[in-house]
């Protein structure tokens, strides 16, 4: 991995030290620069837990890509630049239950003794390290918390409607890539995948998000939200015109 080629995609400059501050830092500049997507589920084009493959799709081919491709390659980064990283697994919640345990990878970084959760391949959610200590923290996407289950397991949590909602589960013991094998391949073949039953693309912006699900983009500003409904031809162009994407 070329990690200068990595932190120019990121707009961020080589440190020499891997502190909190510059942790947060690439995080954010992830989120704003390489989308979450699965164009290349819904077209059957096979994802191999691979970093050189992870590699060459988003950094050569200027992808984007889901929670193994996203995570996998950002943990590389992050231990070559000195950090303490590893993988971990976490399972979704959905509105009536959960999706399939351990299907989701996140890391878990360590700075000094504190451990913090990152994770740039999960979409709409937290833009900064999360320390399970269960400190609060703020965004523009957000106030979120980490809440301690039980020795190890820990609920990411987010205000919703004035309550906390439990966006996933994990634990915080380390996962290589290849633990991932089962679920990477559920995730793109299976009808019960939400990744399998249309486009998904989005990126943060400074004040909000971009998503195109499907035919629909909905785009947030402060808060605010507003929808356009696309054709297939104007789908090609949105991907290349918002995401850089060419399909």
């Amino acid at each position: 991995m070329k990690i200068h080629e990595y932190l120019n995609r990121l707009s961020v400059p080589a440190e020499k030290n891997p502190d909190l501050k510059y942790l947060t830092q690439l995080q954010q500049s992830h989120m704003e620069s390489i989308p979450f997507e699965n164009l290349d589920v819904t077209r059957k084009v096979p994802i191999e837990l691979d970093v050189d493959s992870f590699y060459e799709k988003i950094m050569v081919r200027n992808r984007g890509g889901f929670c193994y491709e996203l995570n996998g390659l950002f943990q590389l980064l992050l231990s070559e630049l000195g950090f303490q990283a590893h993988l971990i697994s976490c399972t979704v919640k959905k509105p009536d239950g959960w999706v399939r345990e351990d299907s989701h990878a996140a890391i878990l970084v360590s700075i000094g003794h504190f451990p913090y959760l990152v994770d740039v391949g999960f979409g709409d959610s937290v833009r900064q390290p999360m320390p399970l200590s269960g400190e609060e923290k703020s965004d523009v996407s957000g106030s979120y918390r980490i809440k301690e289950i039980g020795k190890g397991i820990f609920n990411l949590e987010r205000m919703e409607n004035e309550n906390w909602k439990t966006l996933y589960r994990f634990s915080d013991k380390p996962k290589q890539l290849h633990d991932f094998a089962e679920a990477c391949l559920f995730n793109q073949t299976s009808p019960e995948s939400h990744f399998t039953h249309g486009d998904l693309a989005t990126i943060a912006t400074k004040n909000g998000r971009v998503t195109l699900a499907g035919h629909i983009v909905t785009k947030s500003v402060n808060g605010q939200k507003e929808k356009l409904e696309l054709n297939e031809n104007e789908i090609r162009e949105y991907l290349q015109e918002q995401f850089q994407i060419k399909i």
